[in-house]
């Protein structure tokens, strides 16, 4: 097939306070039209930067400091500004990580789906609204005439999802480079999106750069991968022939980090221990060395050089042969979970309805329910996983528990006592007992605050400690969530989603909560940082009794993590049971499909 996109010994550098940081160093890709290929690796590890640069949207502080891209030959480092924004969006779109923070805020669904037609191709209000319907519907979005007059604000995050990916396919594009297209998608609406584009990259021969943590979603979708480490590339091959004998131990250490619903839920996920490289510092070894359990004094002295076997390349001075080898797996028992919990929070009919607003005055014309007569109990200690589509009420319920929303009707009581009484006003004890772990990992921290201060302003608020112990209290947390100490004087912005999601999680965990409303908490992570935040979950729900309500598209994981589980669907809760029944036997229609 002829080649689209050519990327040679691309290097991208990071200017920071002191120094820079080398992002992507000396990395190479090609993409033929019509092929997708697969980037994967850890958060941090130059996906999401390889695909900015590719596109030219670099931040300010960001710099392509050598190599080339080449689109259908055309070295893109030599067009103008002007020239290369025609290139956007017509010849190469990008679907960004984010569907909150690259969706405009001011801007109708619509006006911001068809505003590239209107750009690229002419084309008239009546021709862009239609078109932007189209693209609506053939990514699945639930009413899609009415979405186009709503803001994003009014949108869930999966839903605000599908429109990133409509406005990335609305002027058909020779190539799509996709950053985490489905994160925020339950594995339903996941394969839907996935068809789609794999659709359009057959009829239009479109090139697709499939970014991704999630190593089942290239599974079946790519023809290649290429799997990224500290800013390098550390393997490529066609898909077959990596998931069935991959050289590379970080490979092999991602594959083994999966959960899955034929798992052993009693034993820990295998982890990767240890941090990525500090790309802020010179590396003259292998940058997966301190890390490997292979790694030799050669490792640690020399960079490994690019080796061809067959199709495919990778970086090793002592590869492996194949799926997961004995040495990766963990031996650690996680406990098994008791037969009986007591009853820390119980929701009793629960109903969450919003204004419809209409008119040029913008005044209720109706009612949209969002939760309809909800009940059921968390134990001390217990999970209670909560799965559904996107838009079903999961998240809406979180809100609800932890006191962010005002409920339309029922009660929810925490240890015994009605906290939804308007005249119950909670000590400030009660207030740290329930905590919530944000969905969205970018819009949830405060872009104007550096880390450490987002951490410690709870404890701030509450009057936990003095300074020094709260400073103390801030470098732990960042090491429980596997966090380098020096993140404390940092800001959100100069962290990957994946590092910010366990930020989020650090905050959450700030105030010693007895429960904590994880709302996708591992959805922008990784398998192998997904399999250390699980593991650490656990390992702390065990050593503190912790409760959680955890709400995730990810059945695998939520098979891992719950006691119990409650299917949603349409707001309402159409099943309920122990994990093993709901997955083995399920008993609504819903569930078995």
């Amino acid at each position: 097939m002829p080649t689209l996109l050519e990327v040679k010994n691309l290097r991208v550098q990071f200017a920071t306070r002191k120094t820079f940081a080398t992002a992507v160093d000396e990395f190479s890709l090609t993409i033929g039209a019509g092929e997708s290929v697969g980037l994967v690796g850890e958060s941090g590890c130059g996906k999401t930067t390889t695909g900015l640069a590719i596109m030219r949207l670099l931040p300010n502080n960001g710099k392509v400091a050598g190599g080339e891209v080449r689109l259908n030959g055309i070295d893109l480092a030599s067009l103008s500004e002007t020239e290369m924004e025609k290139q956007r969006g017509r010849t190469i779109a990008l679907i960004p990580q984010d569907p909150m923070s690259s969706l405009n805020p001011t801007m109708k669904i619509g006006a911001q789906i068809s505003e590239g037609l209107r750009i690229h191709e002419g084309a008239s209000d009546a021709q862009a609204r239609k078109r932007a319907l189209e693209v609506l519907e053939m990514v699945e979005m639930p009413r899609p005439a009415e979405r186009l007059d709503q803001y994003p604000f009014e949108l869930s995050g999966g839903l605000r999802q599908r429109v990133i990916i409509a406005m990335g396919l609305v002027c058909r594009p020779e190539l799509l480079i996709a950053d985490e297209p489905t994160t925020a998608l339950d594995v339903t609406i996941q394969a839907q999106i996935l068809d789609i584009i794999d659709s359009l990259r057959r009829e239009l021969k479109m090139g697709v750069l499939l970014i991704t943590h999630d190593m089942g979603v290239i599974a079946g979708r790519t023809d290649r991968v290429v799997v990224m480490y500290g800013g390098k590339k550390a393997e490529e091959a066609p898909t077959r022939q990596l998931f069935r004998s991959m050289r590379h131990p970080y490979t092999q250490a991602l594959l083994a980090s999966m959960p899955n619903l034929e798992g052993d839920v009693k034993r820990e996920l295998t982890s990767i221990a240890g941090l990525p490289p500090d790309l802020t510092q010179p590396i003259v070894a292998c940058r997966f060395a301190p890390r490997c359990v292979r790694a030799t004094d050669k490792c640690r002295a020399e960079e490994p050089p690019l080796e061809t076997v067959g199709e495919g390349v990778f970086a090793c001075f002592h590869p492996v042969d194949g799926p997961v080898a004995v040495e990766i797996r963990s031996s650690v028992e996680a406990a098994p979970a008791p037969g009986e919990f007591s009853e820390l929070l119980r929701v009793e009919s629960l109903v969450k309805e919003f204004p419809i607003k209409g008119g040029l005055v913008r005044h209720t014309v109706g009612t949209v329910s969002a939760v309809a007569d909800v009940s059921f109990t968390v134990g001390q200690g217990e999970t209670f996983g909560l799965v559904g589509e996107s838009g079903c009420g999961k998240t809406t319920i979180g809100r609800l528990v932890v006191g962010l929303e005002p409920l339309t009707g029922g009660a929810v009581y925490f240890d015994g006592k009605l906290v939804t009484d308007p005249k119950h006003k909670p000590s400030r004890r009660e207030r740290r007992d329930r905590q919530m772990m944000f969905q969205d990992p970018y819009s949830s921290l405060n872009p104007r605050m550096k880390v450490g201060d987002i951490l410690s302003e709870p404890l701030d608020v509450h009057r936990v400690g003095n300074s020094n112990e709260r400073r103390r209290m801030v470098l732990d947390l960042l090491d429980t969530v596997g966090l380098d100490s020096r993140s404390a004087d940092r800001y959100p912005h100069e962290f990957s989603g994946g590092q910010r999601q366990r930020i989020g999680f650090a905050r959450a965990l700030a105030l010693d909560p007895r429960l904590i409303v994880a709302d996708e908490p591992v959805s922008a992570l990784d398998v192998s940082i997904q399999a250390q935040i699980l593991n650490l979950m656990k390992g702390l729900q065990r050593e503190k009794h912790l409760s959680y309500i955890f709400v995730s598209h990810d059945l695998a994981v939520v098979y891992y993590m719950a006691d119990k589980i409650g299917v949603m669907y349409l707001g309402k809760l159409v099943e309920m049971g122990d994990a093993e029944s709901v997955f083995r036997s399920p008993a609504h229609p819903y569930t078995q499909g």
